[in-house]
């Protein structure tokens, strides 16, 4: 079911890390499940992902505490290696994620359309916090 006119949400960050790094834990499972999660109470026991054009993903996410957990998943659109990812989550809503290679550094700028049921700035700050574990993830990780 196609929606018109979502609200676009807008995230960023730069993380300090070459484009291959920040590729290779953007798009890797074994990766993924380390940093797809809001905060520390929750965690991503399970990633699958095909990184190609009508390829599919899916990313559980869950509560430690086991009291609530759910499934993230799309199928990927269009695949620009080491520049874009475009998606469209279950729901219908589209997901575009932009990565610009500064050499060391790797700018993020993340757009999805927002969903009906949760405030703007809740959705904006969810979102957030997950691209910002990202960064954290990635700068640390091997």
């Amino acid at each position: 079911m196609e929606v018109e006119n979502r609200t676009a949400i807008t995230i960023k960050t730069t993380v300090a890390a070459p484009i291959a790094k920040v590729w290779k834990c953007w798009s890797d499972p074994q990766h993924i499940t380390n940093w797809a999660f809001a905060s520390d109470e929750w965690h991503a026991p399970y990633a699958d992902n095909d990184l190609k054009e009508g390829g599919k993903f899916q990313t559980t996410m869950a509560a430690k505490d086991g009291s609530m957990s759910f499934d993230f998943e799309g199928v990927y659109t269009s695949i620009k290696d080491h520049e874009l990812i475009e998606y469209t989550i279950l729901d219908g809503r589209k997901v575009s994620v932009a990565f610009t290679d500064n050499g060391s550094t790797t700018d993020i700028v993340e757009t999805f359309e927002a969903e009906d049921t949760l405030p703007l700035e809740m959705q904006q700050s969810g979102w957030q916090a997950i691209l910002d574990n990202f960064k954290k993830y990635t700068e640390t990780c091997e």
